[in-house]
């Protein structure tokens, strides 16, 4: 017993910070799949924004907060794992935001999983977007 009194509170706001995390992500997955161009996984190769802003300090501070945001949903979605709350899912958005080698390799090769374009599409449907045009296999991003 006395294990529990001695993790109480972090256990408390291990599961408090769990379903903000989860509340966040029902929300934030819509926004987000709503918001990208319609050929994003169709592309061979992917355009980022930073690239094409005048903008170079601005450019950085953002992709500063994106790949911190990213790191916290990461260890958030660890917590998850182990507590109450969507932790695969809120790990996958993590690595999702945060800027690495291969990862729109693996953004498309996610969406050629079964069922993931067809629910990404269904979110787009919703909200009143076309369809994401579906990646073409055989390029070397597959």
């Amino acid at each position: 017993m006395e294990f529990l009194a001695n993790w109480q509170q972090p256990l408390l706001w291990a599961s408090a910070l769990s379903l903000l995390a989860a509340i966040a992500t029902v929300i934030a997955v819509p926004w987000v799949v709503t918001r990208l161009p319609r050929d994003y996984f169709a592309s061979e190769e992917r355009h980022a924004w930073r690239e094409r802003s005048g903008q170079p300090l601005i450019v950085l501070v953002l992709s500063v907060l994106k790949n911190v945001l990213g790191l916290v949903l990461l260890l958030l979605g660890l917590i998850m794992l182990v507590t109450p709350g969507q932790g695969l899912l809120t790990l996958l958005m993590g690595l999702l935001l945060m800027n690495f080698p291969g990862k729109y390799r693996v953004e498309r090769w996610l969406v050629l999983q079964p069922g993931v374009l067809r629910g990404l599409n269904w979110l787009r449907e919703k909200r009143g977007h076309e369809p994401f045009d579906k990646p073409r296999h055989g390029s070397r991003f597959d």
